[in-house]
């Protein structure tokens, strides 16, 4: 995971990160412990692009995804006014809420999440 992180910050932009967010996502299926002792790190970093990750690494989990985890993630980072985050909680709230609309909706009603934020989620609400 120190590489991964050593990716993830290094010259990195939103397409990078994307990219190594499922392969997170992999590892920590694999590998539970990891998210709580990595990604949890990952989301109170000072590095954008590490709170991406912690965000969107639960992306493909569908019906496995931690929600306790991904809330966690969502609402330590939903007042950044960074565009990169706000876009991953709106893309991966978007995406859960294939699985799951009704904890998503329930989510975005009792959260403070940006105008940005909401309009990703909203496509598909």
């Amino acid at each position: 995971m120190d590489k991964m992180e050593e990716l993830i910050m290094t010259k990195s932009w939103w397409d990078s990160a994307d990219a190594i967010s499922p392969i997170v996502g992999y590892i920590c299926m694999k590998y539970p412990h990891i998210k709580e002792e990595v990604i949890d790190k990952w989301i109170f970093s000072d590095n954008i692009w590490l709170k991406r990750v912690s965000i969107l690494f639960q992306l493909k989990y569908k019906g496995k995804t931690d929600t306790d985890f991904l809330s966690k993630a969502i609402l330590n980072n939903s007042d950044t006014n960074e565009f990169f985050v706000d876009k991953a909680i709106g893309w991966a709230l978007r995406e859960y809420s294939k699985t799951n609309k009704e904890w998503v909706r329930s989510f975005i009603d009792n959260s403070n999440l940006s105008k940005l934020s909401i309009k990703e989620v909203s496509k598909y609400l």
